[in-house]
């Protein structure tokens, strides 16, 4: 029999009457006795294969197909009476005049189809046959498309795909590194990098002009459903740029995205909003703007108020509040998302609701009949609303209603899932203030550059400046962050100064950099992708797991390859390491 001459799913009504030869998996086998139908699935879909009596060697190998036996058939293609609607090849049938068994299976932990409900550890631990379901091999072919799509953009608009090393130095300004022992340096270690962004600067001090990589990046840190030990971003910089023309151009590869990949048209240029108003109005810094619900700042309305717990915080912090639409919630579910707003640290979550018969609140004894209008006044609550308010710190209030926010909408079914709305985050702090360590921290990374009219605090007001960062959402899932960068050794002094670093540990940790930009650095700057946090949005799923090959447990495991594991004690002498 000669090679494949066709995808199972690509077997269509204008082959009817051709000759196809098939290769792929037994996804099923119905014996009606005489006549056995067969399910051959490979990557693209699965067609419906019959064998019958007038083919008698083709038959006898039939009756011995089991489940996941590797085959190769030949047949000629023939309209299907009973059509499948379901399946792309629904229309047409092949009768089966060859068949080769290539390889047999042994039985499978577990059914290879979309709609079986298998636990996600045995999924990743025979991963190799979990990827044979259709959902998780087309997401893996998205993410290829995906990657192609942006390639082909960017190199249309001459950027270069240079690779950056993976074995750097550690820069801990950030996630942990993972370390890498060298045997030939002893007592030397590389790092794994966290992302090329030294490298890809001094791309820029090299004259490359314009560079992009689908790197590989590695953080040691804690896992959850949108994160992985190791991941992807697509790295992308340039030198001279404008902010504004550098996200328009960021704008229409994304639009090419949507376009190619999903064909779907969307709308640029995308909305811009500053963190200030972000935080404010969403309590996010990657807000979900498919709905409203916007959250309302009671403080003006209740400082003057006899309710000790809205004055006291209106002195050191901020009452604020979002009135739930049409929302109707018994104690026990007031209860229920009062010890949700608990986790982000709000003491206590106090409500009013408007019925027709009147207010209903335990907090109204508390309230004059001014402070209460007003409060619906300023929510803008009707008649079967219900508003949430928590006083603390702005940062406890932004922090437990931005989260309660996002709740609410997804319990009322307001979130509008055909919607993508993208927008830019813009005009970040440039630093942060880390308690625990009594010093301002880089926000982002200690490489961006300060909003020129705000150069001048950087010495006695820190935590004022606003960076010249950017970040570009999607849907509440943050999916790029950029920034202009620093390509001034003054000013990256003044930097290193604000975050207490002293000259001899930031010779010392980026000593490459800074005298690099000594060298007639020109002005750059960049942003990376998620990739995976990008073809997962793309793929309609929740976890980015489900868009990557090989991925890794919460513990950062591998079930599959078992990593990681232990070493022989051979190759510890030979590191000259030892374990506790």
């Amino acid at each position: 029999m000669s090679k494949r001459t066709h995808y199972c799913g690509e077997v269509n009504e204008e082959l009817i009457d051709s000759n196809v030869i098939l290769e792929g998996w037994v996804a099923k086998r119905r014996d009606l006795g005489g006549l056995i139908f067969i399910d051959v699935r490979d990557r693209e879909g699965i067609v419906q294969v019959v064998v019958g009596n007038d083919y008698p060697e083709a038959l006898e190998i039939a009756d011995s197909l089991r489940s996941e036996y590797v085959v190769r058939v030949k047949g000629e293609v023939k309209p299907r009476k009973d059509v499948n609607k379901d399946l792309k090849t629904g229309k047409i049938e092949v009768i089966a005049q060859q068949i080769e068994c290539l390889n047999t299976s042994k039985t499978p932990p577990f059914y290879i189809t979309d709609d079986a409900d298998v636990d996600d550890n045995i999924r990743l631990k025979y991963r190799y046959l979990d990827i044979r379901r259709p959902k998780l091999i087309n997401n893996l072919m998205l993410r290829s498309k995906t990657a192609k799509v942006i390639r082909d953009y960017l190199d249309e608009n001459g950027f270069l795909e240079i690779e950056t090393p993976i074995l750097a130095k550690s820069t801990p300004e950030g996630a942990r590194d993972y370390l890498v022992p060298s045997r030939v340096n002893s007592g030397s270690f590389y790092a794994l990098p966290q992302s090329p962004q030294i490298l890809k600067q001094l791309l820029m001090v090299g004259g490359a002009d314009r560079y992009y990589q689908i790197a590989r990046c590695f953080r040691d840190e804690d896992l959850r459903a949108d994160r992985q030990p190791e991941f992807t971003q697509v790295d992308i910089e340039m030198s001279f740029p404008q902010m504004n023309s550098f996200m328009e151009l960021m704008e229409g590869m994304v639009k090419d995205i949507f376009n190619k990949v999903k064909k779907v048209s969307i709308d640029t240029p995308f909305r811009k909003i500053e963190y200030r108003e972000a935080m404010n109005k969403y309590g996010s810094d990657k807000p979900d703007l498919r709905f409203d619900m916007e959250i309302i700042d009671l403080t003006n309305i209740v400082k003057a108020s006899e309710f000790k717990v809205f004055s006291q915080a209106a002195k050191t912090g901020s009452v604020r509040a979002v009135a739930a639409p049409a929302a109707h919630y018994s104690r026990k579910e007031i209860d229920r998302l009062t010890e949700f707003v608990k986790k982000y640290k709000a003491k206590g979550l106090a409500w009013i609701s408007i019925k027709e018969e009147g207010i209903k609140s335990p907090i109204a004894k508390f309230l004059t009949e001014e402070e209460i209008n007003g409060i619906i006044k300023e929510a803008g609550a009707k008649c079967g609303d219900t508003i949430f308010i928590v006083a603390d710190t702005d940062k406890v209030v932004l922090q437990s209603l931005g989260n309660l926010r996002l709740q609410l909408a997804k319990e009322l079914g307001i979130i509008d899932e055909s919607k993508l709305e993208f927008a830019w985050v813009v005009n970040f702090p440039l630093f942060e203030y880390d308690e625990e360590e009594k010093r301002y921290v880089a926000a982002h990374h200690p490489f961006t550059q300060p909003n020129e009219e705000d150069i001048k605090m950087l010495t006695e007001s820190p935590g004022k400046v606003r960076a010249q960062a950017y970040d570009l959402i999607l849907n509440g899932v943050e999916i790029a962050g950029g920034s202009i960068r620093i390509h001034n050794q003054e000013i990256q002094s003044k930097i290193f100064d604000a975050i207490s670093l002293s000259k001899d540990e930031a010779k010392e940790k980026f000593g490459f950099l800074l005298d690099a930009l000594q060298y007639g650095a020109p002005p750059h700057g960049g942003i990376a992708f998620g990739f995976d946090r990008l073809v997962m949005l793309l793929a309609a799923t929740d976890s980015i797991r489900e868009v990557i090959a090989f991925p890794k447990t919460t513990s950062a495991t591998d079930l599959m390859t078992e990593a990681p594991a232990g070493v022989s004690q051979s190759q510890l002498d030979e590191l000259k390491l030892k374990t506790k």
